[in-house]
């Protein structure tokens, strides 16, 4: 009668202990944290203005300590996410950040200003670690340690690449449409670009030397740090440097006209400016007209003809024939002129007769 009790108590035993080994995962796996939340839907953010810039030799994101404030104060549905801690201020959650870690307070390299400069630049291209990581809007920059989620486009973009590789070095087999297409499209393109880089500096050189004013237009299509909608930027921001001198802008004024005067001077003439379009001409059309059926065709034509069955007396006796040909001809092609052979007789005997005297 013990037996049957003991194996009903075993059996509550393991169903207990298979029940707590389910339970475990569940309390195992904890709520995320919500200033984790928070500081990816905070950087996600297109209103929180941010830039990139080199900390220890790390490209990092960055924001500035006021512009984290007023990002806070006009987003009211963001502290949300904090749910019991929604009633901090924006200087509490900074602070709460930098303790997780999840921020890390910097300070600019370069703390002197630059010639020609009343300020120092807005978000510098340098940082380094500040000592004291506690928050501050006055002049504090703030960078993210985390590693920033890419987007789906971003991942399929990324297996797009070695495809567009692999297109760009089939090219030489693209049908001859085709390649005029590309062609075509690449030169109007880098024409463009050269043109409005051109234009810029023309505009600005002009705008320098005549009314002291630095203005550049597209002032962002060279940087490497701007977005899509910077980069496109037609009109510049207001000139916030001092005036430069009449000196240094009748220096360079009098050093533009002697450049182009030299340039116009050995500019090349029409015959080399043809030489040289002629030579870039047969070099596209090499490339243009370049085929695999051409290639394979021109390989096969240089190989010799050898019939296997043939002993090799005939073989060799082609081969001296070829040799003979190939001698008579250049035979015929090295011919002299008469008249040059008369010279040479001549020059002998007058040699000869020199030497009996």
């Amino acid at each position: 009668m013990k037996k049957p009790g003991g194996a009903e108590k075993k059996k509550v035993r393991r169903s207990q202990s298979l029940q707590s080994n389910t339970d475990t995962p569940r309390k195992q796996a904890a709520p995320k944290d919500v200033f984790q939340v928070f500081s990816e839907k905070a950087r996600d953010h297109k209103d929180l203005v941010s830039r990139w810039a080199v900390l220890q030799e790390t490209r990092v994101e960055y924001f500035r300590g006021k512009d984290f404030v007023s990002f806070v104060r006009n987003h009211l549905e963001l502290k949300d996410i904090l749910e019991s801690d929604r009633s901090l201020e924006a200087e509490d959650i900074a602070n709460i950040l930098l303790k997780k870690n999840l921020l890390v307070r910097c300070d600019r390299v370069v703390k002197t200003v630059r010639p020609g400069k009343k300020k120092l630049s807005t978000f510098p291209a340098h940082l380094e670690i500040y000592h004291d990581q506690v928050f501050s809007e006055n002049d504090a920059f703030f960078a993210w340690t985390f590693v920033k989620r890419r987007p789906l486009w971003q991942t399929l973009l990324s297996f797009c690449w070695p495809v567009l590789t692999l297109a760009i070095c089939l090219f030489p087999v693209y049908p001859h449409q085709v390649k005029l297409l590309i062609l075509y499209s690449c030169a109007g393109l880098l024409l463009l670009i050269l043109c409005l880089l051109l234009l810029r500096g023309l505009v600005f050189g002009a705008l320098w030397i005549l009314l002291g004013k630095r203005f550049w237009l597209f002032p962002n299509i060279l940087a490497e740090e701007a977005t899509l909608k910077e980069l496109f930027q037609f009109w510049p921001q207001k000139d916030e440097g001092e005036r430069p001198k009449w000196t240094a802008r009748l220096f360079y004024a009098i050093a533009g006209v002697v450049v182009i005067s030299l340039l116009r001077h050995h500019a090349p003439d029409e015959a080399a400016r043809a030489r040289y379009q002629k030579r870039v001409s047969n070099i596209i059309d090499d490339v243009l007209e370049w085929s695999p059926s051409l290639a394979l065709s021109g390989i096969i034509e240089k190989q010799p003809v050898v019939n296997i069955t043939e002993p090799n007396d005939n073989v060799t006796d082609s081969k001296s024939s070829d040799e003979k040909l190939f001698s008579s001809g250049d035979s015929d092609d090295e011919t002299i002129p008469n008249e040059e052979v008369e010279e040479v007789t001549e020059n002998t005997e007058d040699s000869d007769h020199h030497q009996n005297i």
